[in-house]
């Protein structure tokens, strides 16, 4: 499915430096990959979306962690860490 795309100025004058520079091959290239950083940087925030709803789905059912035992638990891992890293 050809298409075309206006970037705009600058991000024209981008692709032309990335080809200039040798980072890419072709323009088709340069927004195959962008596309695909799109596409991944969408399926993480779905994913984070979906932990999100897992989360508030779990506190609405009161499955929770007190904050006191979730600090504690922190405060004890990273002190384990700085005394193993001679910090």
């Amino acid at each position: 499915m050809p298409s075309s795309a206006n970037l705009g100025h600058h991000l024209e004058q981008y692709v032309s430096d990335l080809l200039k520079n040798g980072r890419y091959q072709s323009r088709s290239e340069v927004l195959r990959e962008g596309v695909r950083l799109v596409e991944e940087r969408e399926k993480r925030l779905a994913a984070l979306d979906g932990a999100i709803a897992r989360g508030l789905a779990d506190a609405d059912a009161g499955r929770v962690t007190p904050l006191e035992t979730v600090a504690k638990r922190l405060r004890h891992k990273y002190q384990k860490m700085a005394k193993e890293s001679g910090a």
